[in-house]
């Protein structure tokens, strides 16, 4: 099987078909990014992006990332120079962190399909992440100054 990850072809052994992509990614990938944390699709921690939506790493089997453009935390950045919304979280970053990658991969979607978001339309988009540490109002300045960043407002 192949996977178009982070802009490469990569092959994949035909035995990881059945795999929940997570596993895929971390175990024989050794991409960390993304992160386990309900394994039911709830929590948004494994977030990552396929074909340009959100999409919960746990609840997708390997197989469903072929023949797709398969993005995680690692391939956001160009080379040096941070996606605008990798940058905003690290100026304001959150209180554990373990839930980030979610946040970051859904407010990259987010700001892929509206530019300039009202906070309504950042609150609807990231309400499906869950952070158990309560930074929901980091959370939403976070994505607001990403938005800034990307549209060079600084």
């Amino acid at each position: 099987m192949q996977l178009n990850l982070n802009g490469k072809n990569i092959e994949i052994a035909e035995d990881l078909r059945d795999e929940p992509l997570i596993w895929t990614l971390h175990d024989r990938l050794q991409l960390n990014g993304s992160r386990y944390g309900c394994g039911a699709g709830w929590c948004g921690s494994c977030t990552v992006i396929l074909d340009g939506k959100a999409t919960r790493s746990c609840q997708t089997k390997t197989s469903q990332a072929v023949g797709k453009s398969l993005i995680t935390l690692e391939g956001l950045a160009n080379g040096d120079k941070l996606h605008p919304v990798q940058q905003a979280f690290l100026e304001n970053p959150l209180q554990c962190c373990y839930c980030m990658t979610g946040h970051i991969m859904t407010a990259v979607v987010l700001l892929e399909n509206t530019a300039n978001p009202s906070s309504v339309q950042i609150d609807a988009a990231m309400d499906a992440n869950l952070c158990r540490c309560g930074g929901y109002n980091n959370i939403r300045q976070n994505v607001a100054r990403a938005s800034e960043i990307a549209r060079g407002a600084t």
